[in-house]
């Protein structure tokens, strides 16, 4: 490794020919590939041509060492040394360090011998979201910008590397998702080229993945069923360990995509898959709000407004889940949601991992994964309010319950409409009358009386019938105008 480090490009390409590998790229690319062929596929003749390189290099370096040099002439050992700085130390970035070099030390002498250098200039890189079902491990490969090599349409980008034996233990060692598919994972997303903010997956047209030797499966489109609505892929990460040597051998990667103006970058990762169970046990663990901060944001949600002419007494919650209609059992919501109506979180996260949008079903605005709370308050309440499907919190935080409307239809509290013309006795109570026992009896209106004229309501009509001796009722009506309220 020491020999390979202290090659320069032309070296570098020369051992690589050698190989049959590339020769194209930076030269921390080229040093990559050397060490990657140095640490899994050495063998005796790619042995014997690295010390067959090294002895040429430093035979033609002893024998320009006896010629004066000028005093700002840069040393070969010099220029290696900056132009790993240069590069941000791109070797330590390829988790391949060389012992017995200290990098800083020495660029720290070079410039206090020949002065001090230029600004380094830093250029934004590629960031992908992070997905709420993959816990990133490893990063094998930075998001690298496909770049077309001419101007036909269809472009063919290769990718090179090798896992170390720990990646290989720990994806043999990880458990299986289901038959043939292990929750350690290495993945390939693409996105747009594009450094203002972290990007979500999507594909270039007419991709295909080629690992190794064989085509790796590609999510498919939705169909759409609006008429005009071109239908959609879901671009989600692309498993390839299936695909790939778990051995000391390199895998080759070949991205086939369509070059029609748009760029796109590329990135490989080692993750761990999770499932909507995990994610909802990690949700209760750390993602549970205390009830008394849910009762302090329903006081603050009710607080009267100064400006606010009608003030806001109280507010109801549905305790059925808007995504199944059926009844919460983990209360769940977004912070960033206005609203305090919750859905359910096992629902939620289940829906989410099959077709992820994270999109809130109550508002229809984002909530992400890491965005969402279990309410404290609601759980609560749901343990203790097993016969109502609605409550309703009040300003001052407390709540009550809303039992259903037929339970509601025979409270006393609501007037009672009779249909009919008349009662049992045949004989229609006073607004204000007592009953029998001298209790007050609830406001009764005749439906079937005609009320068409203020003056007629006020005359008593004495006339008998003549198949009844009893008297008629009084044809008036037990209700102010506009006070009448049905249930």
């Amino acid at each position: 490794q020491n020999m390979v480090m202290s090659f320069r490009v032309s070296d570098l390409q020369m051992l690589l020919g050698f190989v049959g590998r590339s020769k194209s790229g930076l030269k921390h690319e080229l040093v990559t590939r050397a060490l990657q062929l140095v640490q899994f596929d050495c063998s005796p003749e790619v042995f014997k041509k690295i010390k067959e390189l090294y002895e040429t290099r430093y035979a033609k370096k002893s024998s320009e060492a006896a010629q004066p040099q000028p005093q700002q002439h840069r040393s070969p050992e010099a220029l290696s040394i900056h132009s790993a700085y240069e590069r941000g130390s791109s070797v330590a970035r390829t988790s391949l360090s060389t012992p017995n070099i200290d990098y800083p030390a020495l660029y720290g002498k070079y410039l206090n011998g020949l002065g001090r250098l230029p600004p380094k200039v830093v250029k934004p890189e590629v960031r992908l979201v992070k997905l709420p079902f993959y816990t990133t491990l490893d990063e094998l490969l930075k998001p690298t910008e496909l770049v077309p090599q001419n101007n036909e349409k269809l472009q063919e980008s290769p990718c090179i590397f090798a896992l170390t034996p720990r990646q290989v233990e720990l994806i043999r060692n990880s458990r299986e998702l289901q038959p043939g598919v292990k929750s350690v994972q290495v993945v390939l997303r693409i996105c747009y080229t594009d450094t203002s903010a972290p990007q979500e997956d999507q594909y270039p047209p007419n991709i295909a993945v080629k690992v190794n030797h064989s085509y790796c499966s590609v999510p498919g489109y939705y169909p759409s069923n609006k008429p005009g609505v071109e239908p959609k892929r879901p671009c989600r990460p692309i498993n390839l360990t299936h695909l790939m040597y778990l051995s000391a051998a390199t895998n080759r990667i070949t991205v086939t995509w369509g070059n029609y103006g748009k760029s796109y970058s590329v990135g490989l990762y080692l993750v761990r898959q999770m499932t909507s169970a995990e994610l909802l046990q990690r949700l209760k663990t750390i993602g549970i709000k205390h009830p008394e901060l849910c009762k302090a944001l329903v006081k603050e949600k009710l607080r009267l407004d100064p400006d606010s002419e009608i003030a806001t007494t109280g507010v109801r919650v549905s305790l059925i889940c808007p995504l199944v209609k059926m009844r919460l059992s983990v209360p769940c919501r977004a912070e960033t949601c206005a609203h305090l109506q919750c859905f359910d979180a096992v629902f939620y996260l289940q829906m989410n991992e099959k077709k992820p949008t994270w999109m809130c079903p109550v508002c229809d605005k984002p909530a992400p994964y890491d965005q969402l709370i279990i309410d404290g308050l609601l759980s609560k309440i749901l343990t203790e309010c097993e016969d109502a499907d609605e409550i309703e919190y009040l300003v001052d935080g407390s709540w009550c319950p809303i039992r259903a409307e037929k339970e509601r239809s025979c409270s006393p509290q609501c007037p009672i409409l009779v249909l009919g013309s008349s009662d049992v006795n045949g004989l229609l109570p006073t607004p204000n009358g007592n009953g029998e026992n001298g209790k007050a009896t609830a406001d009764v209106v005749d439906l079937t009386l005609d009320s068409s004229s203020s003056e007629e309501e006020e005359e008593e009509d004495e006339e008998e019938d003549d198949d009844d001796d009893g008297p008629q009722p009084k044809r008036r009506c037990s209700y102010e105008k506009g006070l009448v309220s049905a249930c």
